[in-house]
């Protein structure tokens, strides 16, 4: 689903001005390959990514966005950084920043599909040979690779 329900319903009241939202990443690592989706609004590759839902927890959300976006089953295993986007004006002029948590996450099952109409492919690459990316998708991920049992922000 690309405009959650709660978002379209904030939008009748604000129009595109900017919203702040909660949003996860899922760093999904399996085997020294992580899972990138080609997304269908910029088609870019990235990590897994969404909107988390009023009251949702936020390890919750990425673990539901795994299985959503690209059809697998994951473990959450730790926070890896929290960080807050650029602004980002969407297709449809609707404008948003994101306090993003990013989160590393572990392949526990199910083969690596599409699964909504969010992305255009999903596919298992290896760490040494990722493709060209947002330089902020790219440091989600090296976030998650450092390996840090501490979590990663801006001071």
């Amino acid at each position: 689903m690309p405009i959650p329900p709660f978002v379209l319903a904030l939008r009748e009241m604000v129009g595109t001005h900017q919203l702040w939202l909660p949003a996860v990443t899922a760093v999904v690592v399996h085997e020294g390959q992580v899972l990138l989706t080609l997304r269908a609004d910029n088609g870019r590759w990235a990590p897994i990514t969404g909107i988390v839902d009023p009251g949702e927890e936020p390890a919750v959300a990425a673990r539901r966005e795994a299985l959503e976006e690209a059809s697998v089953e994951v473990s959450v295993d730790r926070l890896a950084s929290v960080s807050v986007s650029d602004e980002v004006t969407h297709g449809n002029g609707d404008r948003g920043v994101y306090l993003d948590l990013t989160f590393a996450c572990t392949w526990l099952g199910g083969e690596a599909a599409v699964g909504d109409d969010e992305n255009l492919e999903v596919r298992w690459w290896p760490l040494d040979a990722l493709p060209p990316m947002a330089a902020e998708m790219e440091r989600r991920i090296a976030d998650v690779l450092a390996g840090e049992t501490a979590t990663r922000f801006v001071r």
